[in-house]
């Protein structure tokens, strides 16, 4: 699939409203750069710096798809959720929109704990264990067993810490950036202009409120981060092709020596 031009990508980026900030009063002095303008005491971002680092944003997410690692999605914010969710889900990354439990990143060993506690419920269910125990019993454990998948359901597989974090509406997240910044994890955020973009390693410009703006980003990330998976597994396929070839080639030059 081609890339949009430029005047499409633009146009679309206006059509979704990415470029409406807060009210003029509500400012991030450090989002000055990005401001384009004010209309009727809203701030207007500029849709030119945006695109710039929209693109520097997506390069790299693709460098982390690419090498194999995870990037942890979070947006607990109504307008978010059910996007990020939809968006991302195929990718196989992981995401976080219901609540954010203080610690799962800086005490990420507990947080494992709690995933293979899961784990082990599922397990009765398969292995028979769970029909051996009373109404009651059953009963408390599907509802622990409920409350850990609201949690940490799409968290399942993520065995160590992700590589990347990305977040939409820093404000509202702030301990998930608190809580990568503090592990050296690299950011990734879409920043409205009530927010301070030096918090993050790549800051998104961007209306971080309407829907139409989180979903016409996150299709970009998301493409960007598939891009990356694909040519990973187009490496990989190569190399596991070309391993019997090389091998043959090994073969005959031994019986030729």
């Amino acid at each position: 699939m081609s890339e949009p031009t430029t005047d499409a990508r633009f146009k679309e980026m206006l059509d979704a409203g990415v470029h409406f900030g807060h009210l003029t009063r509500k400012w991030n002095p450090y989002m000055a750069p990005y401001i384009f303008d004010e209309k009727k005491g809203i701030h207007i971002i500029d849709l030119n710096k945006t695109a710039a680092k929209l693109d520097e944003a997506c390069n790299a997410l693709k460098q982390v798809a690419k090498s194999g690692k995870k990037i942890l999605f979070v947006a607990t914010k109504k307008q978010a959720k059910a996007i990020v969710e939809e968006k991302v889900k195929p990718t196989g990354m992981p995401y976080i929109t219901e609540r954010w439990s203080g610690g799962m990143l800086t005490n990420f060993p507990t947080i494992r704990k709690a995933i293979r506690k899961m784990s082990s419920i599922d397990k009765m269910s398969t292995d028979g264990t769970l029909d051996a125990l009373s109404k009651r019993e059953r009963l408390q454990i599907s509802r622990k067993r409920a409350k850990l998948e609201k949690t940490l359901g799409s968290i399942a597989d993520l065995t160590r810490l992700p590589a990347a974090i990305f977040i939409v509406d820093i404000n509202k997240e702030n301990i998930a950036l608190a809580e990568a910044k503090k592990l050296n994890i690299n950011t990734f955020a879409m920043v409205d202009t009530n927010s301070d973009p030096n918090k993050v390693d790549f800051a998104i410009p961007s209306n971080d409120d309407a829907s139409k703006s989180i979903a016409v980003i996150l299709d970009k990330v998301v493409a960007a981060i598939e891009e990356g998976i694909n040519e990973r597994k187009s490496a990989k396929d190569k190399q596991t092709s070309e391993k019997p070839a090389k091998a043959e080639k090994k073969e005959k030059q031994e019986s030729e020596a």
